[in-house]
């Protein structure tokens, strides 16, 4: 008996290895099919960026306009590399940029090359009214790839800037010299230089500790515990933990120089010349680097090898009068709305700019009053005047008084999205519920009157529990010594940090409870934020819900009467330390608003306003999103 169920229980078992020896082959053919389709994709994606099926047209000045007359000079435009999607990362999204470009496309702007630079600061040539100069930096692969077919389909040149450290490490993200000849062979490339290498030296932690040099890889790892004291490479002195000092002058220049003669000879041996273009990194001080020493020998090679060179970053905009190696170029980062980049453009150049308004017919129904507006899909957003604001009111609503409003607010972390209830013409009387600097600020104004119904922090409504500055003092340091244990050069130096890690992670710290001091972590300028805010107003009564959480319910308002709603966003003077390292505009985004009378439950809605596009529109957005979620599983899954 005992035999026969023995005998039994053995065909199940190999009947059930079949049954999953049979699903676990499906599933490798799925993979191997997914894997087929993931290639095919990529390969038609490196065809279409690389292969080009056009040839440059070079702009024409107007030569009929008498010589050294109106001169407009030219903005200069430089990338930090592109990707896909550019939600990330420093890259921006293969569509941003083309939004960027076709608006700049629209507004007359034709590119110039380094010749036309060249003869413009040494012979007094007339350049196009409209003249931009555009880079990508660090020499990506992925920004070769995605920006090609832009570039050609506006007929617009760039300049590939690359560090030929890279040639040698040939590492697959970046362009290896003949793909680099194949580029300027499509005529839409032209080549110039970052510098030999991406190193960063006299760098300190957020708490003050010195971690000394660092190469990308580190630095990026332990971006989220630095804060700004660091320099590169080439902008000064290599000092220790007091800032002083570790080498001599002429350790100094020989370093430095070793830099540039190395570079020199990769070029020559491998791309066959030496770019004519330089962009030296973080210089931006009037000189060629932090240290006067220092910026002598810097000056001293780039006025040997180059032929031009971009000093400084922050503002766009050239003109005669400057010198051909201290040229400016500003860096559009990649949450910049194309108002923004216009909006810093406009500023600079001081001259008239017409902004986007977007293809939706949603963005009729709002009235301008500060600033740049633009509707995209289901999208508004508010750009700021330089440190300044951006506004505009829902046409109609000027009656409006129960609304019960929901949106997503999409604008960085740092800076004000606002959103005003009943307010009237004169904004002496409202009721706002805002996004401020990584709060929620719910407050009112009657008859001048100010009155904050609400404030929190956003991260402690997320529930994420405060530390002291020991504890996260502590958390930094085991961090660091645990990512020089990950990149270190032997195993027994890994096995060193890892041990001083464990360490470390076991030593007491004081805490919030123990008499501590709170440590509250600076808002990066480029934190993105998305937060979906509910928000019923009735009566004398106001809830505000966040991502599905109600943080604040029934509380009681004075202003009653009827009103507009209007939406900001605006600019935090906080922000701005130097022009290069923060943003002088600000962009709201207002995503997928929605406004209706509020019921009772069970009764529908009446609907006063809707963000969603409707007919064809709402098909193709939603296609859109469709295929972007289905190319992400790919990736992910590659």
């Amino acid at each position: 008996m005992t035999g026969r169920m023995d005998k039994k229980e053995n065909a199940a078992v190999v009947i059930g290895d079949h049954k999953y020896t049979r699903r676990k082959n499906r599933r490798k053919r799925f993979r191997t099919l997914l894997q087929v389709l993931i290639l095919a994709l990529f390969s038609y994606v490196v065809w279409m960026g690389l292969f080009h099926h056009g040839t440059y047209v070079p702009a024409e000045a107007d030569e009929e306009a008498e010589p050294g007359m109106s001169d407009t000079g030219f903005v200069a435009l430089s990338y930090f590399g592109v990707d896909r999607i550019g939600n990330k990362s420093d890259l921006i999204g293969k569509d941003v940029l083309e939004q960027h470009l076709a608006a700049l496309h629209r507004q007359g702007y034709v590119t110039i090359t380094q010749t036309d630079i060249e003869e413009y600061y040494k012979e007094g040539k007339r350049l196009p009214d409209r003249s931009l100069f555009l880079m990508f930096e660090d020499g990506r692969r992925d920004t070769a790839i995605f920006a090609q077919k832009i570039l050609e389909k506006y007929n617009f040149k760039a300049t590939m800037l690359t560090y030929p450290e890279k040639f040698d490490n040939k590492d697959l993200k970046f362009l290896s010299p003949e793909e680099l000849k194949d580029l300027e062979r499509t005529s839409f490339w032209e080549m110039g230089s970052n510098g030999y290498r991406l190193q960063f030296i006299n760098v300190f932690d957020r708490h003050g500790n010195y971690l000394g040099e660092l190469d990308p890889v580190r630095f990026a790892k332990l971006r989220g515990c630095l804060v700004n004291r660091y320099n590169h490479y080439l902008m000064d002195y290599i000092r220790d933990k007091e800032e002083q000092p570790k080498e001599s002058y002429n350790h100094m220049k020989r370093r430095i120089s070793y830099d540039y003669e190395r570079l020199r000879y990769l070029y020559a041996t491998q791309l066959d010349y030496v770019p004519r273009l330089y962009a030296i990194m973080h210089a931006n001080t009037g000189a060629f680097g932090n240290n006067r020493q220092v910026s002598d020998v810097n000056e001293k090679w780039i006025r040997e090898i180059f032929t031009m060179n971009f000093n400084r970053e922050g503002y766009c905009f050239n003109q005669r009068g400057a010198s051909i190696y201290d040229l400016t170029r500003m860096q559009p980062q990649p949450h910049w709305s194309t108002n923004h980049l216009l909006m810093r453009i406009k500023h600079d150049i001081n001259q008239y700019i017409t902004f986007e308004t977007g293809k939706s017919p949603k963005a009729e129904e709002f009235d301008l009053l500060q600033g740049a507006m633009e509707f995209t899909g289901d999208t508004l957003t508010v750009t700021s005047e330089p440190e300044n604001k951006g506004m505009v009111r829902l046409k109609g609503s000027e009656e409006f008084g129960d609304v019960h409003l929901k949106v997503r607010l999409q604008g960085n972390v740092f800076g004000n999205q606002r959103i005003y209830l009943r307010a009237s013409d004169s904004m002496l009387d409202y009721v706002c519920v805002c996004l401020a600097n990584g709060q929620l600020v719910v407050n009112e104004l009657d008859n001048e009157n100010y009155r904050e119904l609400f404030r929190a922090k956003l991260t402690k409504l997320d529930g994420v529990e405060p530390v002291s500055v020991a504890e996260d003092k502590r958390a930094v340091e085991v961090q660091e010594l645990e990512t020089f244990a990950r990149y270190a050069p032997s195993t027994e130096l890994a096995q060193y940090y890892l041990a001083k890690a464990a360490k470390r992670a076991e030593e007491p710290a004081q805490s919030l409870a123990e008499g501590g001091k709170e440590y509250v972590p600076p808002i990066p300028v480029n934190s993105r934020g998305d937060r979906a805010l509910d928000i019923v107003l009735q009566g004398d009564r106001l809830t505000v819900t966040m991502d599905g959480t109600e943080i604040c319910r029934d509380a009681a308002v004075r202003v009653k009467q009827n009103g507009s709603i209007y939406f900001e966003g605006s600019w935090n003077k906080d922000a701005w330390s130097q022009r290069n390292l923060a943003d002088d505009v600000y962009d709201g985004v207002f995503k997928g608003l929605e406004i209706s009378v509020p019921a009772p439950e069970a009764k529908e809605e009446q609907k006063l306003f809707s963000a969603m596009p409707v007919g064809m529109e709402l098909y193709r957005m939603q296609a859109e999103e469709y295929w972007e979620k289905l190319l992400d599983a790919f990736i992910t899954n590659l």
